[in-house]
């Protein structure tokens, strides 16, 4: 069973930004559909690397399109979990066969050796990166010898917030590229891939690492 944890502080902890913004804004970041042609490029990376059926949780899961709906109409036993409750109800709702849970991803727990693969699509990055560390290393503790961890990270390191992004206020906070592997490494995991996903101005790193 997965321990949930408490809700954020609404007075004191900027995931209740997050929280709160998501509920806002989540029909405006993505519709019911969620095409992308790079989200479906990394999953079909994804089922080329997972055997078929396998278990894959998908934290920061958002409305759960595109990946837990395509993890889970391609077989795979898939767990969502996101800070939102509307992208959660959005979820449960578009994707009924697949779990998902509304929970803080930086306190939610799973038993050891749960998955066979994890994916955090621009989710990281919304967590006070002081607290990303301890997180990486338990992810890496949730998979299965073999397992992949895909996730996008920050490539520069930058902590701050917009008034108005899609509508609602948002916080950000990430790490560089070079502390993330490192991180990474430290878990316990191999990188076996990275690379910078532009966007705007600037953009996010992506990385695909293995627990052994």
């Amino acid at each position: 069973m997965a321990t949930l944890g408490p809700r954020p502080d609404p007075e004191r902890d900027p995931k209740e930004v997050v929280r709160r913004g998501y509920d806002a804004i989540s029909y405006a970041y993505r519709g019911d559909h969620g095409d992308d042609p790079r989200y479906a490029q990394w999953i079909s990376a994804l089922t080329a690397r997972v055997p078929g059926g396998g278990a894959v949780l998908d934290l920061g899961c958002g409305c759960g399109v595109p990946v837990s709906r395509t993890l889970s109409e391609a077989g795979y036993a898939v767990t969502g979990v996101d800070l939102s409750d509307v992208q959660i109800e959005r979820a449960r709702a578009l994707v009924p066969g697949a779990t998902f849970l509304r929970a803080d991803a930086s306190v939610v727990e799973f038993p050891p050796g749960s998955f066979d693969a994890i994916v955090s699509l621009y989710a990281l990055i919304h967590i006070p990166v002081d607290e990303q560390p301890a997180l990486l290393a338990r992810i890496a503790s949730w998979l299965r010898p073999g397992g992949w961890f895909l996730a996008t990270t920050g490539h520069t390191a930058w902590t701050g917030s917009e008034e108005n992004w899609l509508g609602a206020p948002m916080w950000w906070s990430h790490a560089d590229a070079a502390t993330y592997r490192a991180w990474l490494l430290r878990a316990g995991l191999t990188v076996t891939r990275e690379e910078f996903v532009p966007e705007g101005d600037g953009g996010h790193s992506l990385f695909w690492a293995q627990r052994t």
